[in-house]
């Protein structure tokens, strides 16, 4: 089975100046799903304009009607469960049931330490780790028990907190987690629609397209593994992989920036590789706008990204 394509768009368009008409062109070219990045602020384009994750869906959603939507991914980093299901059920109820969370345990990006005090260290792996394996379970609850919950825990609680009338999907709307760790993966098999990787970040500098593949074989292994420990089968979770943070996306590594984007055929080539390794939907980054930051990650111009999706469509699925 060829793999469905999806997107990212970036949200640093004012919604009357290009957003809009980009969430709409997405709907057109037949792509599955429509992602963007929840952040306060994003590496390079931290001076530059960024517009809210759930505020833009909701926008996408007004001006769509079929394609799925969704964050890749939302994070403790930002996050409270309770406030959060509240946004999510609003936004699952305006898009008619469109809406996948992407979901994961954060970086240590500089608008990580957003909400915090200055003096304050920033989480290691294992404190985002412990609040991911609590947000997850508290927020699966908060979405199917939309009546009323009450819950305390180490780092998040919620009393009496209502979700009324619930998702439009049932018993909720699907998660997406991504997940690389054991203590992830083991979430992912458990309160996962599907699950998410961007690859080995290791092999990012130095290494190479086949060390990458292999690395990402392993992890649908170890996925594996984790949903057979509870009974699961591992071909109920889609696997999404989200491009740009392999050895081919890395211009240091190919020369320049094309790598799988160098033209159509390169991306089939790449995507029927990872489709062969298992993956059920691969993501690629909508073009930015000009005079935009250097971002390897997205296709380089409208035109080639619009032959990347309607031909590449039709190669993957011959």
């Amino acid at each position: 089975m060829s793999p469905r394509l999806s997107t990212v768009i970036l949200p640093v368009d004012r919604w009357h100046e290009g957003g809009r008409a980009k969430w709409q062109r997405a709907e057109e070219l037949g792509l599955h799903a429509a992602y963007t990045y929840d952040h306060l602020s994003w590496r390079a384009f931290r001076d530059r304009p960024w517009f809210g994750a759930i505020p833009t869906l909701t926008a996408a959603a007004a001006v769509t009607g079929t394609i799925r939507l969704g964050t890749l991914v939302t994070s403790p980093n930002f996050r409270h469960p309770v406030t959060l299901a509240k946004e999510l059920i609003s936004l699952d109820d305006v898009s008619g049931g469109r809406v996948t969370l992407g979901i994961g345990a954060g970086g240590n990006g500089f608008d990580a330490s957003t909400l915090r005090r200055a003096d304050e260290e920033p989480w290691t792996p294992r404190e985002r780790a412990d609040r991911f394996g609590e947000f997850v379970p508290l927020l699966d609850e908060l979405l199917r028990e939309p009546a009323g919950l009450t819950s305390e825990g180490t780092f998040y609680a919620a009393t009496e907190a209502r979700n009324l009338p619930g998702c439009a999907q049932l018993p909720r709307l699907p998660f997406a987690v991504a997940a690389t760790g054991p203590r992830g993966l083991r979430l992912a098999a458990r309160y996962g629609q599907a699950w998410v990787t961007t690859g080995d970040p290791r092999l990012y500098e130095a290494g190479s397209a086949a060390e990458s593949l292999d690395a990402l074989r392993g992890q649908i292994t170890r996925l594996g593994k984790a949903c057979g420990d509870i009974g699961r089968d591992v071909d109920e979770l889609d696997k999404i992989l989200l491009t740009g943070f392999t050895p081919e996306f890395n211009p240091d590594l190919t020369g320049g920036r094309l790598g799988p984007f160098a033209s159509v055929d390169a991306f089939v080539d790449f995507a029927g590789r990872h489709a062969e390794v298992g993956f059920t939907e691969i993501v690629i980054h909508a073009p930015v706008p000009a005079g935009s930051p250097e971002f390897s990650a997205a296709v380089a111009d409208q035109k080639l990204f619009e032959e990347i999706v309607t031909r590449g469509l039709d190669q993957l699925a011959g």
